[in-house]
């Protein structure tokens, strides 16, 4: 059998922790692979990590498919839909799903409306709507509908963003793995490229570092004034942004009482 493996379809999901990966081989080598792996044609779409440890170690697997795809991008919006679903999905990678399925309904609903110019005996099946947008879509045009579908706030999703457009794939790795907040690293994100690899290569207290002196040169930056939200839902978001703020400040006060502590200790061991 000649299964395929897409490098962005498998791009979609993090990568198992070392602990995640050794927990499956463990259960597969155990019980065998009970669940059959899902295929596009002969593109794996569910089951890559069962896949690799299958063939790994000559573990008989099933397969089944689902031929119900007109394209590749319906099956990138199937992939992204399941795992935005998935509890275990982390808020960073909810965001970057939500983004990119945000790209692909853009570039549909583009090509839609550049049909809508075609004859008009093609408009209707080239524009299910006036708008050119598929009825099946929830709405994506706002910050807040992309953030709605990751679960996580507007600022939150714009922190994501930022990290996407401009971070250092080590800094994208740290945010994966929990090395660094999404807060902290859109801050990082801001520096040129080879400052944030230094700053990844010198681990979690020279990132935390490396973003709050970004946070303050910002804050230096710009004049101090009096903000009176005007709303409720200003307020909130006001407070969010607040919150977030203290979040990183207590986090970088954490790692630094954490190295005294250890100066302590050895000095007293000394």
């Amino acid at each position: 059998m000649n299964i395929i493996i897409n490098e962005e379809l498998r791009s979609f999901i993090d990568p198992l922790t070392p602990v995640e990966y050794a927990a499956l081989e463990r259960s597969l080598q155990a019980e065998g692979c009970r669940d059959a792996l899902v295929l596009w044609r002969d593109v794996l779409i569910d089951g890559h990590n069962r896949y690799d440890i299958c063939k790994k170690h000559g573990i008989p697997f099933r397969t089944v498919h689902n031929n119900n795809f007109a394209a590749l991008e319906d099956v990138m919006l199937w992939v992204i839909d399941n795992n935005l679903a998935r509890r275990s999905v982390s808020d960073f990678q909810r965001g970057m799903l939500a983004l990119r399925k945000k790209e692909i309904v853009a570039a549909r609903a583009a090509q839609r409306a550049a049909g809508q110019g075609a004859a008009p005996d093609d408009k209707a099946a080239a524009a299910p709507d006036e708008q050119g947008a598929d009825p099946a879509d929830p709405p994506w045009n706002t910050r807040e509908d992309v953030a709605k579908a990751a679960r996580v706030s507007a600022n939150t999703l714009s922190q994501i963003e930022r990290i996407r457009k401009t971070a250092a794939p080590e800094l994208v790795d740290a945010v994966r793995s929990g090395t660094i907040s999404v807060s902290a690293a859109a801050n990082v994100a801001s520096l040129p490229a080879e400052a944030q690899q230094a700053a990844v290569a010198g681990g979690r207290k020279e990132l935390q570092q490396a973003a709050r002196q970004v946070r303050e040169q910002k804050g230096s930056a710009r004049p101090k004034k009096d903000i009176t939200p005007e709303t409720a839902e200003e307020q909130v978001r006001l407070l969010r942004a607040q919150v977030a703020e203290l979040k990183d400040r207590l986090a970088t006060m954490m790692t630094e009482n954490d190295v005294l502590k250890q100066k302590l200790a050895n000095l007293g061991a000394a």
